[in-house]
């Protein structure tokens, strides 16, 4: 009887960016519940950390030392970067920026640090040729103006200042002006086979949209949206799109971006309730992690509880906002 030989995992690199104050405590949980939830991950776990320099005015580098000697305990390597073009004034910048440090021509997946890993990443059909990103987001971009354009003549001078092809980007199954037909992701995660040709693409539109925005942006705000308006541009150049990864594995079964503690206590699973304070629960951590307030305050003296008990997670509001204010008027939002 012949043996099939068994499929090696993908390879793969993961990366986040940590830095001076809430970030390295995310990092910790990101880091720590990678390890407990894909124990066979065999790429690297890679902490992208911006550098001293004149477009920060303090040191934005990792300043708890038992943070950073934990993360090193938990398999994470730690990639320094420069930040040239964006820096503090627009921090969202340094997931762009971070990408032209890592290890040229090796997939990724890069995910916000404040999201969880609660499942097994190699389990995860990824097509590094063709990128997406992820799709729980809402119609946070554009807001058309009361006399125009809308949303098909914002997108299209976006895509007809790059070249593109605005038409092959539309969901056909979404009608004319409603923000769903559009392609348009959070940036919370993204992968594809090379980060410095992503990397050198996302900053080139980033920049390019920045500095000269096409006429019809004129009343749009593009901060903090800039990384979210040119990252479906490079995904469609790239091939990519909105339906490269089956539904329901990141942001899903595999991964949270859970966003705020108060939140993921608000309206995310009991699943990943249970990931947070397990991962959480270690004496090593706990030590650490207990110096961000939040995390203090939500997972270890139980106002997460409390929080999660003023809603039905059967029937949550609609619209984050309106999350975000009972959680508010309870006095219990924390960032």
């Amino acid at each position: 009887m012949t043996q099939t030989a068994p499929i090696a995992p993908p390879d793969f690199n993961v990366v986040i960016v940590a830095q001076h104050g809430r970030l390295t405590y995310e990092a910790l949980l990101f880091a720590a519940s990678l390890r407990a939830n894909s124990p066979d991950f065999m790429g690297e776990l890679l902490i992208a950390e911006p550098q001293p320099g004149p477009l920060w005015p303090r040191n934005p580098r990792i300043s708890d030392e038992a943070a950073r000697d934990m993360l090193e305990t938990l398999g994470a390597r730690v990639i320094p970067f420069e930040s040239k073009y964006f820096g503090a004034d627009y921090p969202y910048g340094n997931k762009i920026e971070m990408l032209m440090a890592l290890p040229r021509g090796k997939p990724f997946v890069f995910f916000d640090t404040d999201t969880l890993i609660t499942g097994d990443l190699n389990t995860v059909p990824f097509d590094f040729e063709r990128p997406s990103a992820s799709l729980r987001r809402e119609g946070s971009w554009p807001k058309p103006a009361l006399y125009g354009p809308g949303y098909t003549g914002i997108w299209r001078s976006l895509y007809d200042k790059f070249g593109l092809d605005f038409e092959s980007s539309l969901d056909l199954n979404q009608p004319d002006e409603y923000w769903k037909r559009y392609l348009y992701f959070n940036a919370g995660y993204f992968f594809h086979a090379c980060p410095r040709h992503f990397g050198a693409l996302f900053l080139d539109y980033a920049l390019a949209i920045r500095d000269k925005p096409p006429q019809a942006l004129c009343t749009q705000s593009l901060d903090p949206w800039l990384d979210q308006i040119a990252l479906p541009l490079v995904i469609h150049d790239l091939g990519g799109g909105r339906d490269t990864l089956p539904p329901g594995l990141l942001d899903g079964d595999i991964s949270c971006h859970y966003r705020h503690f108060p939140l993921l206590y608000a309206r995310e699973s009991d699943r990943v309730i249970a990931v947070l304070e397990e991962v959480a629960a270690p004496n090593k951590l706990k030590k650490i992690l207990k110096a961000h307030n939040p995390i203090k305050r939500m997972v270890y003296q139980g106002r997460g509880a409390k929080v999660r008990a003023l809603f039905d997670q059967a029937h949550l509001p609609p619209r984050e906002q309106a999350i975000r204010n009972q959680i508010k008027a309870n006095g219990f939002w924390m960032r």
